[in-house]
């Protein structure tokens, strides 16, 4: 059985410190053969979710604002096993791509989503890791999905392009994620 993942960066430095955290996340599960994809979300043009109801009313699990890309996402996490969202801290929480994501996807998929795993990985300067890791996970709880951790909080301690690198913590912490993530989809697989 061949297995996914898929991955979202919302930070909108494509090759900033979420990036790089993320690869080394996606390493790790590459290695054990799952196939893994990373996505850019981090400074495109997302709305918000509108709570129209079009969505629910369908019974289809696509958004019906159709014009920036999100029914693709959607898609894509519908037919992953795993997902991974990676953002920075913007004033406490996610970035607002990451946020639109989150919301538009949260009601377009119903209850599609139980049982898929699903993991967070944040990137901080200072202080706000907790609360941008926090919301991440509260989305994936809600939609019954089983969320994968590590030795710490999925975060890295970095504020300039590259400082991840530095960050020894963070990368153990990032490469246990990967092997744990691994582990659980095999288990959740039958592999």
């Amino acid at each position: 059985m061949s297995l996914k993942v898929i991955a979202f960066n919302g930070s909108p430095r494509a090759n900033g410190n979420t990036y790089q955290s993320l690869r080394i996340v996606l390493e790790q599960l590459e290695k054990t053969g799952i196939e893994t994809e990373l996505i850019q979300l981090g400074g495109k043009t997302l709305a918000g979710c509108r709570a129209c109801g079009a969505c629910r009313q369908s019974g289809e699990p696509r958004c019906f604002q159709d014009d920036d890309g999100m029914n693709e996402y959607i898609v894509k996490i519908l037919e992953a096993d795993g997902v991974i969202i990676g953002s920075p801290v913007y004033f406490g929480n996610v970035t607002p791509e990451v946020k639109a994501l989150i919301d538009r996807v949260g009601y377009t998929t119903g209850s599609r989503l139980k049982n898929k795993v699903g993991t967070a990985v944040v990137s901080v300067r200072r202080a706000g890791s907790n609360f941008t890791y926090a919301a991440i996970n509260f989305f994936f709880g809600i939609k019954q999905m089983i969320i994968a951790t590590s030795s710490y909080w999925n975060m890295t301690l970095s504020r300039e392009v590259g400082d991840v690198q530095q960050d020894a913590e963070g990368i153990r912490t990032f490469v246990t994620l990967g092997e744990n993530m691994a582990w659980l989809l095999s288990k959740t697989h039958g592999e």
